[in-house]
């Protein structure tokens, strides 16, 4: 299957997908959102399986289409290569990570949700990141009483890809609508450490979406 994938991979260059000659940026098309609906249920065991095991922000684009169909995978390389230029926004390529880079684990933490103590998802920091988190953590607690936890640190670009997909129908499967609120892959700073993005939430469960 894995092999399948990446030969789609590379034959998208060569001859366009089936079901259209370009991926609709208003709003999908019937068959592609059918695509799309079925894009996400294949990847939902990979989802599970890597959360559970806490480094789900960290996947490569190899796991991400390894159970994929071709087709599936060609459809998800269109939105992964789609030029920022066209879409509104302020959409930009940044520096991947470097290969040494060294990733600190945050385990999962512990915040209310809708009244109930959750658990939530393992997230990543670089370590550099890390270490000005927690001075601040450190400034902020003597001074204030009070700690922000790390709802979303890093995330590898094939993250930032399901995370875009998976936004998609919450935002009527537009993609230009959906990258108002969700970046590219390679345009999102939770993907670069040079310009690492947090997005903190209280241990109460306040964040920054309302």
């Amino acid at each position: 299957m894995l092999r399948a994938a990446l030969f789609a991979v590379f034959l998208l260059g060569f001859f366009p997908r089936a079901t259209s000659a370009a991926v609709s940026l208003d709003r999908l098309n019937p068959q592609e959102i059918i695509l799309l609906k079925e894009t996400l249920k294949a990847l939902d065991p990979l989802i599970t399986q890597r959360k559970k095991a806490g480094d789900a922000p960290l996947f490569t684009f190899d796991e991400l289409y390894a159970s994929l169909t071709a087709e599936k995978v060609a459809f998800m390389e269109e939105i992964r290569h789609l030029d920022p230029a066209v879409l509104k926004g302020s959409n930009r390529k940044l520096p991947l990570p470097p290969a040494d880079t060294l990733f600190v684990r945050l385990n999962r933490q512990v915040a209310l949700q809708e009244g109930k103590r959750i658990r939530m998802d393992t997230q990543f920091l670089p370590m550099p990141v890390c270490e000005a988190y927690l001075r601040m953590m450190a400034a902020m607690e003597e001074d204030l009483g009070k700690r922000l936890l790390v709802e979303s640190g890093y995330r590898s670009p094939a993250y930032q890809l399901y995370l875009f997909i998976f936004y998609m129908p919450k935002h009527d499967h537009s993609i230009r609508e959906t990258n108002r609120f969700v970046a590219l892959p390679g345009c999102s700073e939770h993907g670069s450490p040079q310009f690492q993005a947090i997005d903190f939430v209280t241990p109460e469960g306040i964040n920054g979406e309302d």
